[in-house]
Parts: C-alpha cells; structure tokens; sequence
C-alpha cells in the first residue's frame, strides 16, 4: 500500500468496509539473509534473498497465527499458514517476493526507486501454483509515490488480481471493464485512508503472465492517480490469505525496469 508505522497500517486496513486492496507492511527492523535454496522463513517479517537478487518475504502483517514461507529460487512456497480472518476485513498477511524497496527493506542492486517518465518498460513474468480449501487473492502489487522514498506508506497502489478464491473483493468499487496485456479485467477504484487503490481483477484465474508492468502504470497516470514525475517503488507478487493457505506457490518471478 504506501512515513506510518505497520500498526497504523493495520488499522486502516480494517477500517475498510470491502476487502483489502492493500500491499501490507513490512517491518522497519526486517533483515535479508543471504541468498541460499529453500530457506525457511517464519518470522513475521522475516525475509531472504533469492539468486535473482529479488526478496522473499513471510509478512504476516494481520494475523499472530504461524506463518512460514520456503524460498526455492526465486519463487516461494507458503508451507504454514494458520489461522483466520474475517472475509470482510482485510487479509491476514501479504506472503511476497519483490524487487525494489518496501519499508527500507531494498533488493539487493535495484534500480527503485526510479522516476516514471525515465522507464521504458518493466517486463515482468510469475507462475502461480494454488490450492483448494483456502480463501485467498493471487496478486501483484505495484507502489508508486510522488518521492523517491524507501519506507512508508506510498501514495498509489496497484493491484493485479491474477486469481481469487472465496468471498473476497478489492477495496472500493468495481467501475468497469479494461483491456491491457492480452486480457480483460474487471477494474476496482477505492482508497483505505492514506492511499489510493486502482485493482484490475482477472474474470477467470490465471496461472501465469508475461507482461508490461509500465501498461499498468501508464494506466493509472491516465487516471489521475500518478504523474510521470512520480516514482515507481516496488514491485511485488504473491498471496493475501483470509483462511489457510498453506500449499500456494508463486514458481517462478522475474522483473526488471529499464
């Protein structure tokens, strides 16, 4: 989502009468291990950097319940995921890997933050693996804010729903339909109190994409939600679970900005 604290984070979050929308926080004290093949996180915020030089992290943000992630290349696993939450609230966490910045928490060597009329493209590709008996959101969440800042709340966040299992929804709205990367969504406006959100929510699931994240941004700079003097911060992917969730796996990531 977007200096606040994780706490005050959370607690606009649940303000939120639909479902989340929202790229959930890091802690500001987290630490990236070094690179290595299936590590094991379970720290709440606890994170580990793949041979791809991305970041893997457990973030579970919205719950006290155990939470581990394996790291397997660059990709992860969500082996536990205890617990629960209401499906009218927000998620119990945002397990993720990423490129860029997130709560000072930087990729090692990127280039984000990096100023939006400056990027050319951002070529991004993910494989997802889900499972059944959970209720979830398969999602990528994109950071845009008017500084090139490394902590905090960003001011826009998008939101790419490749897949959603259970009564859950974005926040805010559905306002139409769009056509951008050889598919149509479903688009959803809203806020949660310190950021806007734009959601584009694929009809029927999808187990991967390849893809122009500047089509996105572009998307939202049209809408009024960013200029090209804005930044992109981070690039993220992953789950937000409600219930359960053990089993789901993004396989395989990739991003770069140019």
């Amino acid at each position: 989502m977007n200096a606040t604290s994780r706490k005050s984070r959370a607690l606009h979050r649940l303000a939120a009468v639909l479902v989340l929308a929202a790229g959930p926080l890091t802690a500001l004290t987290a630490t990236t291990a070094p690179a290595q093949a299936d590590a094991q996180v379970c720290d709440k915020y606890g994170s580990v950097t793949t041979p791809g030089r991305y970041v893997v992290q457990n973030n579970a943000w919205g719950t006290s319940a155990p939470q581990c992630v394996n790291q397997v290349g660059d990709g992860f696993r969500l082996t536990r995921a205890d617990g629960s939450v209401p499906t009218n609230g927000a998620p119990k966490s945002y397990p993720s890997i990423f490129a860029g910045c997130h709560y000072t928490n930087c990729s090692p060597g990127t280039n984000l933050p990096k100023q939006i009329r400056t990027i050319g493209s951002v070529p991004s590709t993910i494989a997802y693996q889900y499972v059944g008996g959970a209720v979830y959101d398969a999602a990528y969440d994109i950071w845009l804010d008017p500084t090139p800042r490394k902590d905090g709340v960003n001011r826009t966040e998008i939101m790419i729903w490749l897949n959603r299992s259970g009564p859950v929804q974005p926040i805010g709205s559905k306002t139409g339909t769009t056509s951008v990367a050889g598919h149509t969504w479903d688009v959803w406006r809203g806020g949660n109190g310190q950021n806007d959100v734009v959601s584009y929510v694929a009809p029927s699931a999808l187990t991967g994409l390849s893809f122009d994240v500047k089509d996105f941004i572009d998307g939202a700079v049209s809408q009024g939600l960013a200029t090209p003097d804005w930044y992109l911060t981070s690039v993220q992917a992953g789950f937000e679970p409600w219930q359960n969730g053990a089993g789901l796996a993004v396989t395989k990531f990739s991003v770069s900005v140019g």
